[in-house]
């Protein structure tokens, strides 16, 4: 029998079902928004071309129509086939969502809040765009909604981040947390698994890591291969190469249990475009993953937390 304490499933991690449950009672659906902002690593303030397996900042998934709002409707409209009525989470999804001035940012997370249906709101960035003054506005919005800043680091070894011109170090990630923190916001850290020269243990250093510093989710994404990005013509040369499936699932077990048991576990694989994917092509069976991650974990008897500390 599972007895893991944050899990009502066969799940032996904290998944963001059993968080929403928690929070709100039921299931919430996101809704994939672009604030038509852009990223300092496409633009030319901290690089150009954005990170080597980035093909369109994230926003693969978001309506093709301009205004929060509208994009909100037109996605509240599809989560509607699946569950009507069902309460809605404003995901601030492409690119890199504080990346304007104040009052800028006001403007579009109040016209998310602005519908009813939406109950939560989720901001993904970059560490380098958090300043003070920008997490006492988070932290405005934090006391309205429940508020989620998504921040992509990836990796916390920087010859990586290097290597897929990432634009900034750990150190700014880790400052940016101490702030976001110290204002009482939620923080989700988005990691890729099977980056170009990482060991498995070294993707398991980054998940204790982020454990020990006290984040309150966690994203665990596998590197896709997208066409028309950098990673795509050094994969098709032969200079880097993508995970086994079988060393995907052992390394996410690894990893889960390094995370302490309260750390929501809001994604263990992505959903990358089919029509983009290069490699690898078995990822593209998403259900079949996670449930062999569950089988594993089921298997080795273990869970999220077994040997953390």
């Amino acid at each position: 029998m599972n007895k893991f304490e944050f899990s009502d499933t066969n799940k032996r991690y904290h998944t963001l079902s059993f968080y929403n449950k928690k929070v709100f009672g039921q299931k919430v659906f996101k809704a994939s928004l672009s604030a038509n902002l852009i990223c300092p690593n496409i633009d030319g303030t901290k690089g150009f071309g954005g990170c080597g397996f980035c093909s369109s900042g994230s926003g693969n998934f978001v309506p093709n129509v301009s205004g929060i709002e509208n994009q909100l409707k037109d996605e509240i409209e599809r989560i509607d086939r699946k569950k009507n009525g069902a309460p809605v989470c404003a995901y601030f999804q492409a690119y890199t969502n504080t990346y304007a001035d104040v009052d800028t940012l006001r403007s579009l997370y109040e016209s998310a809040l602005d519908n009813e249906r939406v109950c939560a709101l989720s901001i993904a960035t970059r560490p380098d765009c958090i300043d003070e003054e920008k997490c006492v506005l988070l932290a405005e919005f934090a006391k309205k909604t429940k508020l989620t800043v998504e921040l992509g680091l990836q990796t916390i070894f920087d010859e990586t981040a290097m290597f897929f011109n990432r634009g900034y170090d750990f150190e700014c990630f880790a400052k940016s947390l101490e702030m976001l923190k110290k204002h009482n916001i939620r923080v989700c850290v988005h990691i890729i698994n099977g980056l170009p020269y990482e060991t498995p243990d070294m993707m398991v250093q980054t998940t204790k890591t982020l454990s020990d510093l006290g984040i309150d989710a966690i994203k665990i994404q596998l590197l896709h291969i997208l066409k028309n990005t950098r990673f795509e013509k050094l994969y098709l040369d032969g200079k880097i190469d993508v995970m086994d499936r079988e060393l995907y699932i052992e390394t996410v077990v690894r990893q889960l249990e390094t995370l302490k048991p309260q750390i929501v576990v809001e994604r263990l694989t992505g959903d990358g475009d089919a029509k983009e994917l290069v490699a690898p092509l078995w990822s593209k069976n998403k259900i079949s993953i996670l449930n062999d991650i569950d089988k594993r974990m089921a298997k080795n008897n273990t869970y999220q937390g077994k040997i953390y500390g």
